[in-house]
């Protein structure tokens, strides 16, 4: 029979803008919680420094090279990014002992502190609005998001 191409029927086409339309929201209120948490990191600093402040706390120590990759960003804005969180004493760069051409990029204990202090309000915020909401509804969502993250089905492995 061969690939056939389905066209949505207009339920599932609903259901998916209606999604769409949530995303944008939850996107919107991300956005300002990412603002909000790097002025508190540091009054003026950019919402994508913060970002990659994030990203060397959750996964670090790594590279510039792997942090671009995991941001899909420029290395040009990164290295400057790293420089002045350095700068900060949020981050540090060492030598990598498995590559002494590269260097990797950790957070400082200040770093993790600020981050942490930053966050708070968001995550009270969190708690607040899934207060009645139970553990398994909690955990279903997280595991659909991630199954929709992949493109996975939920589920089927």
């Amino acid at each position: 029979m061969g690939d056939v191409t389905r066209e949505p029927d207009a339920e599932r086409q609903a259901a998916v803008h209606a999604l769409e339309s949530s995303f944008s929201e939850l996107m919107t209120v991300f956005r300002r919680f990412v603002s909000e948490a790097a002025e508190r990191v540091s009054p003026g600093m950019l919402p994508a420094t913060f970002k990659t402040l994030s990203v060397v706390s959750r996964f670090g120590p790594l590279t510039l090279s792997a942090l671009a990759e995991r941001l899909s960003a420029d290395k040009g804005f990164l290295s400057r990014a790293i420089s002045d969180l350095e700068g900060m004493g949020l981050v540090t760069r060492t030598p990598d002992p498995n590559d002494r051409r590269s260097r990797l990029i950790a957070v400082t204990d200040l770093g993790r502190d600020r981050l942490s202090e930053a966050r708070a309000p968001h995550e009270s915020r969190l708690h607040e609005a899934l207060a009645d909401w139970s553990v398994d509804e909690i955990e279903h969502l997280s595991t659909m998001l991630h199954a929709l993250a992949v493109g996975e089905v939920p589920g089927r492995r």
